[in-house]
């Protein structure tokens, strides 16, 4: 599952993922019910973690595909035919992972002496594969498409609400770099011209600026 590795390193808040998947590759052969418990675990946690972070209610107990299709619409996508047939899929790919989890899984339901000896022969390597490549894409999909609104979200809120006074240690580092700029008889430094000209380039120099001194 590198792809959702390489997520979740771009994306640190979303590090505890990496249990599932150590669950998941470890089992996919020797116990594929046991990848699965985890394959859906997996999506349940991105599902319900971007509804609480977007305050949407879920109710008690709700089903994976009502937590996939919640969290997709949760992130702001118009209600076009398009956008209703991408969440459908997601929560039927959640609901098709659950019910096959409850098939073969030891702990969903009390199986047979040979139920349990002939789990893993229901689900052949290929389709194993298959449906281990679809969560992850469906995963990487998810958290992706909630940190590309959220980083914009907060970009905006950033805009809307930062104060040039209240970056007083980048302002006399901008200006140290550039100086002040004279028109006549006028003189400005560069930190104010920058936020009054272009304030998402002041706001992404900060950014950067408050990340180096860290």
């Amino acid at each position: 599952m590198d792809k959702l590795k390489t997520v979740l390193k771009e994306y640190g808040r979303w590090s505890e993922l990496e249990t599932y998947i150590e669950r998941i590759e470890t089992h996919i052969e020797i116990d594929f019910s046991h990848s699965l418990e985890n394959t859906k675990a997996l999506l349940e946690t991105v599902g319900k973690e971007i509804c609480s972070r977007n305050a949407v209610p879920l109710g008690v107990t709700p089903s994976i595909n009502s937590v996939l299709k919640k969290a997709f619409s949760s992130m702001g996508y118009a209600n076009s035919h398009l956008v209703n047939q991408v969440s459908s899929a997601l929560a039927t790919i959640g609901q098709q992972v659950g019910e096959l989890r409850n098939e073969i899984g030891l702990t969903s339901h009390g199986k047979s002496l040979e139920e349990i000896k002939q789990r893993n022969s229901k689900v052949d390597l290929l389709t194993r594969e298959f449906l281990i490549d679809t969560v992850e894409l469906v995963s990487v999909f998810l958290i992706r498409n909630f940190e590309t609104k959220h980083l914009k979200m907060t970009h905006e809120t950033l805009a809307d609400s930062m104060d040039y006074l209240e970056a007083e240690e980048f302002n006399e580092s901008w200006d140290d770099s550039f100086g002040e700029f004279a028109m006549g008889d006028y003189s400005y430094p560069a930190s104010e011209i920058l936020f009054n000209v272009d304030k998402q380039a002041y706001i992404n120099e900060f950014k950067a600026f408050v990340e180096v001194e860290a």
